[in-house]
């Protein structure tokens, strides 16, 4: 083992490769026994979603001294026909029983109602049942539903009986989040293992990266669990489930990479361990770069209004850190451990020839560089014309009835709720204000458009705190979660803060969704320049050049852009989802930049490990030839993870992993092969500029320079 193999032989040694294992194993029986607490670590409650310094986050903040967070479930009766004597009576008797609940949270002394929707000959009803939220407020409000829906839901004869507001779709959500670990587990791993069964034909090779990444992902939940225990980090349900995708995905795609380089030196080198070091020391630049700019892509989102958005960044970076760790030191001592048998039956041999110099890549490359020109002019031309489906983009908010895949309970009780109620009811405004202005302060709310003036009122048991502050509530007349109730937020917002020395503000669930979509809008246009500049250097500091790092984040935008456009076609078109969250956009532009430069990483490497020996043009086909397998192959296994986020019941998971997916197989078959690939051959040396070195070298004349040229 010689001096020039880097960390090669600390890694896979004769004695080292057995020291690396232990310290795994030993790692892992420490905290694999917390891997599975961080469901009980996660912070679901409203704060730890909105922007901190939101007008609606402050209301919440200063309501909790009022009473404990709470949200209403409310319970509908109806029956179009008018409900009978007999309904009113059940009604009055379930109300009975609900005022006597008190577990999982629930206030069942404070429930109010029944509210008839007329006061005679009433044909619809409604009772509003308080549960107090927490920090484990996800985790009881299913629960709490399930304990309402036993008493009202009897199953006897009746008018139909639906529990929405607040509380019943905070308990729908609660259940489509509910198994998302375990179940984006199995759909990541059964994806991983179809693909590697099919890049490799190899049953026991797909065996150590699939231990290596099993191992990451224990490793990070438990090291996720202890910083969000006792370092104060955020995690929720988003955070956590995408924190399996990630690992799974990027921890794959290294694996793929590191095996590909291994198989060559394996041909090339006797010893097993030489081979091993070799592989590492040549594949692992590229592997850290690329880990590298997915870590510190994944950081910028600190910068992040939205503390659900901030939250998810150091989760993220420290799942792909771990699983960078785990491929750059469990997975190799494992593969030497193994020997060359794992790769059975396509056992690499001493000596054998290497298959990648003339298969299909290879001839790819020839192809391109007869005419690079035209190649790539019109591959950015189609890639641009299937950006203008961003045309067609909604990132304006998702209502809670388009929310979900299917029609949960709360969804049919809210659309029967607006049949008879306000279509506000049930998810009020909530305004705080200093208690001398408060009766100016109702005047000017129930004055407002889009209030229900008689709805506005103090709660019950309200008192003045904090120098006199005091709690109004106020129905809208428009439904919770749309466009007009955010408008009226507006003009409340307006109305009150016209009012000298009340320091009234507005909150509510409807004025969350309004400070949500605005920090957004801000995350938007910080964090993506900002990935943006973290790629681009990163890529100048692997390439030590200029002109090959600014074409490549080039084809990456074009990338991100046609996968937005053609994924909002397919939104309208081919799913018919009614909108995207106004965060779709960050989220798929961090996650596919910041993978999906991977490709061109991996790729551009080579071409100048290949280029310092034999010329820049020939080194692009050389390079193509020996990476395009391996690369295709990391592209289906991560668009196939992230797919996996199809199979929970949200139409935001759903559309993210759509998106992501797409532009990942874009940048695997399209940009990097393609587009990529024609764009070096044309440019030539000077695409290293301005690295004297490689840039200004004297290559040989041949067909693919006279081509080229």
């Amino acid at each position: 083992m010689t001096g020039n193999r880097g960390i090669g032989h600390l890694v896979c040694g004769r004695r080292a490769k057995w020291v690396v294992l232990g310290l795994w194993v030993v790692l892992l029986f420490l905290t694999a026994p917390f891997a599975s607490k961080l469901t009980d670590a996660q912070d679901n409650d409203a704060a730890s979603w909105l922007p901190g310094s939101a007008e609606s986050t402050q209301v919440l903040e200063i309501s909790e001294d009022f009473r404990p967070e709470q949200i209403p479930a409310v319970v509908v009766y109806a029956r179009e026909a008018g409900l009978t004597a007999q309904d009113r009576a059940r009604i009055a008797e379930d109300v009975g029983r609900l005022k006597q609940l008190t577990d999982h949270g629930i206030r069942g002394a404070e429930t109010r109602g029944p509210v008839y929707d007329r006061p005679t000959e009433p044909r619809a009803a409604q009772v509003y049942v308080p549960i107090t939220m927490d920090e484990k407020g996800w985790e009881r409000i299913a629960p709490a539903v399930d304990s309402i829906r036993g008493i009202v839901d009897d199953g006897a004869a009746g008018p139909a009986v639906h529990i929405t507001g607040p509380g019943g779709t905070s308990a729908d959500f609660s259940e489509a989040f509910e198994g998302i670990d375990s179940t984006l587990l199995l759909s990541a791993m059964a994806v991983v293992v179809v693909m590697l069964l099919a890049t490799y034909r190899s049953p026991t090779l797909l065996i150590v990266p699939v231990l290596a990444v099993v191992a990451a992902l224990f490793t990070a939940q438990a090291l996720i669990y202890f910083l969000a225990e006792h370092a104060g980090l955020t995690v929720n349900g988003q955070s956590a489930g995408i924190l399996t995708v990630l690992v799974f995905g990027a921890g794959t795609d290294y694996a793929l990479l590191l095996v590909a380089r291994y198989r060559e030196e394996l041909r090339r080198h006797e010893d097993r361990h030489e081979a091993m070091a070799l592989a590492l020391h040549r594949a692992g630049p590229a592997v850290l770069a690329s880990g590298a700019t997915v870590v510190l892509s994944m950081l910028v989102l600190l910068a992040a209004e939205m503390n659900s958005t901030r939250g998810l960044g150091p989760v993220a970076a420290i799942g792909v850190a771990v699983a960078l760790l785990a491929m750059m030191t469990l997975f190799p001592a494992l593969l030497v451990i193994c020997g060359r048998w794992i790769f059975w039956p396509a056992i690499p041999h001493f000596g054998s020839a290497d298959p990648t110099e003339h298969g299909v890549w290879a001839r790819t490359g020839r192809g391109i560089a007869r005419r690079p020109r035209m190649i790539w002019a019109v591959t950015a031309l189609v890639l641009a014309i299937c950006s203008l489906g961003l045309i067609q983009l909604r990132a304006e908010g998702i209502s809670n009835a388009d929310a979900f895949t299917g029609t949960p309970d709360s969804v049919t009780g809210q659309e029967v709720s607006e049949k008879y109620f306000p279509a506000g009811s049930g998810d009020p405004l909530v305004i705080v204000s200093d208690q001398a202005q408060a009766r100016q302060v109702g005047e000017a709310v129930a004055a407002t458009e889009g209030v229900v003036p008689t709805s506005l009122g103090l709660p019950p048991g309200t008192k003045p705190v904090h120098d006199g502050q005091v709690l109004f509530e106020a129905t809208m007349t428009d439904p919770a979660d749309s466009e007009a109730a955010k408008q009226t937020v507006e003009r409340v917002r307006d109305a009150v803060h016209a009012v000298p020395d009340a320091d009234a503000q507005v909150g509510g669930g409807t004025a969350a969704l309004l400070d949500m979509d605005k920090a957004t809008t801000h995350d938007n246009l910080l964090i993506i320049p900002l990935v943006l500049v973290v790629v681009l250097l990163i890529l100048c500091g692997l390439l030590r050049a200029l002109i090959a790092p600014l074409l490549l984040v080039g084809t990456v935008i074009l990338s991100f852009a046609a996968a937005l456009g053609i994924s909002a076609l397919a939104f309208r078109h081919v799913f018919d989802y009614a909108g995207e969250s106004t965060d779709f956009p960050l989220f798929v532009f961090v996650f596919l930049v910041a993978l999906g430069i991977d490709y061109n990483i991996f790729l551009t490497t080579r071409i100048r490990e290949e280029a310092g020996r034999q010329g820049t043009r020939q080194g692009v086909v050389t390079g193509l030839a020996a990476t395009g397998a391996v690369i295709t192959s990391a592209g289906l296994v991560l668009a196939g993870t992230f797919a996996a986020l199809g199979t929970l019941p949200m139409v935001a998971f759903a559309e993210i992993g759509f998106a992501v997916a797409l532009g990942v197989l874009l940048d695997t078959f399209i940009v990097r092969s393609v587009l990529v690939t024609s764009l070096f051959l044309d440019i030539g040396p000077k695409v290293w500029w301005p690295n004297r070195r490689l840039s200004k070298s004297d290559e040989p004349r041949g067909p693919l320079h006279d081509h080229a040229s």
